[in-house]
């Protein structure tokens, strides 16, 4: 269901140059031999790595020999994030002891509203850290070490900050288990590998910090060392900001669906706390709205909690009347199943539910082909493939798969420029005004001449490229 919806969004023209767009042209550029290369947003050409260290986009380089189209790669991504539900299954069987309960946990896993935004939100390495977290949470308690090591270097893969969750696992690991070689190796290397990538990895790749840190944590400091200890120095910013209602919503979203289970399994739960933290801190609304794809890598380890927080609270939970609950097994199993249905009706990204729903309503729009839309496989097919393009936002998202592409209103040595202006988006961010200027400047350029205007969408091509076809 999840794989139609994201194509669907795509084929509606809602996937963009930011970030399904991203990732396609790195992968795209892997695959032609030029390592997760991409094109930023000056038209240079440089590493993927140089903004995020994702080298875990690299596995879906095969769909793209077999096809420039993403939609093989959504499909895929929406697959994978989805067999999170056996480990999860496998986890509620082992600590629960009921088959009910178990099957009740891989529910909760697919109708986590976290989960299921993140899957249907273009593309990310970083969502793919969701499914073998819990593969990796199963392994270390089923004592599978090589499990548990090839799915934590995985995830490790997915995004640099990721090692810092990694790490409280194998604190977990040592705490619970008293494996404290195992736990403390993974907890070294997943330190080690966050440091590596954001002090060495980032800045030998590029710019030295992922592009939005500055707008994103400024409040506290331009740099991640300067906002630690900004955070630490101002206490009282960190909490007004944590306790803002924006905030506290998020938290509550992230809770509520597994019933607060979660907190009767504080230390497995923590592991989740870096990226909570980092999401709640930031001045950028999306990192702590769930309609993103920022809170993959606290779900895991939040649907593990909960399994597990059962199991506390069904061993001897006080108060007792709540242990009496809790050892409920078929109802506590329906109460789990419908809280997760209740969450994805209320905040989840499926379009059936109308006024029941929280959810951004144009974020439900996204699934429905318009006249735009139309209007845009047209334009776009007049692009040849291999022409160097500036596109808007949108239109970025279907035209990634070449070498190089710029984004409007960045045009350099473009030989195509299409843009849709019933989204004025400048980058990806929408200035209707900016946005007017900036195609003015192109129609009035002398070297570029209007080849499509219908259903909103606009095509130029330079006049006098060689390259064109």
């Amino acid at each position: 269901m999840f794989s139609w919806h994201a194509v669907a969004r795509h084929n509606a023209w809602w996937t963009g140059r930011f970030d399904l767009g991203n990732m396609i042209q790195a992968i795209w550029n892997t695959g032609q031999g030029d390592f997760l290369m991409a094109t930023n947003q000056t038209g240079q050409q440089v590493s993927r790595l140089a903004s995020h260290v994702d080298p875990l986009l690299v596995v879906f380089t095969p769909l793209q020999w077999l096809t420039t189209s993403p939609v093989p790669i959504l499909v895929a991504q929406a697959v994978i994030v989805a067999s999170g539900a056996l480990p999860a299954f496998w986890l509620g069987r082992r600590w629960l002891g009921d088959d009910r309960l178990a099957v009740a946990g891989a529910a909760a896993y697919l109708l986590y509203v976290p989960l299921q935004w993140a899957v249907l939100t273009d593309l990310h390495a970083v969502t793919l850290a969701a499914p073998l977290i819990m593969y990796a949470i199963w392994a270390a308690e089923a004592r599978n070490d090589w499990v548990l090591g090839i799915t934590v270097a995985l995830a490790l893969l997915s995004k640099e900050q990721v090692g810092l969750s990694i790490a409280l696992l194998g604190l977990w690991i040592v705490v619970r288990q008293r494996r404290r070689i195992v736990g403390a190796v993974i907890a070294v290397v997943a330190l080690a590998w966050t440091a590596i990538a954001v002090l060495v990895i980032i800045p030998s790749a590029g710019t030295g910090l992922p592009a939005p840190f500055a707008q994103r944590y400024g409040t506290f400091g331009d740099t991640p060392a300067k906002a630690l200890v900004g955070a630490v120095t101002n206490p009282v910013d960190v909490m007004v900001t944590l306790g803002s209602w924006g905030r506290i919503a998020y938290l509550l979203i992230l809770l509520l669906p597994l019933l607060f289970l979660p907190l009767r399994a504080p230390l497995l739960a923590l592991c989740a706390l870096p990226d909570v933290l980092m999401n709640m801190l930031a001045q950028w609304w999306p990192n702590y709205s769930v309609e993103f794809h920022y809170a993959a890598v606290p779900s895991p380890y939040l649907i593990a909690a909960a399994l597990l927080g059962l199991s506390n609270l069904r061993q001897g939970g006080r108060p007792a009347w709540l242990g009496n609950v809790a050892r409920a097994g078929g109802g506590m199993a329906i109460a789990v199943v419908v809280a997760g249905m209740l969450a994805t009706v209320i905040r989840g990204p499926l379009p059936w539910f109308g006024p029941l729903s929280a959810a951004s309503p144009q974020r439900l729009a996204q699934y429905d082909r318009t006249a735009t839309a139309a209007a845009l496989d047209q334009a776009a097919a007049l692009i040849p493939d291999d022409a160097i393009v500036s596109a808007g936002n949108n239109p970025g998202g279907h035209l990634s798969s070449r070498r190089r592409i710029l984004v409007f209103p960045e045009i350099g040595d473009a030989d195509w420029v299409i843009v849709d202006r019933t989204r004025p988006d400048m980058y990806d961010r929408l200035d209707a005004h900016g946005f007017q200027q900036a195609l003015d400047l192109v129609a009035s350029r002398p070297d570029f001449r209007l080849v499509w205007n219908q259903g909103g969408v606009v095509v130029f091509r330079r006049a006098d490229s060689a390259a064109v076809r």
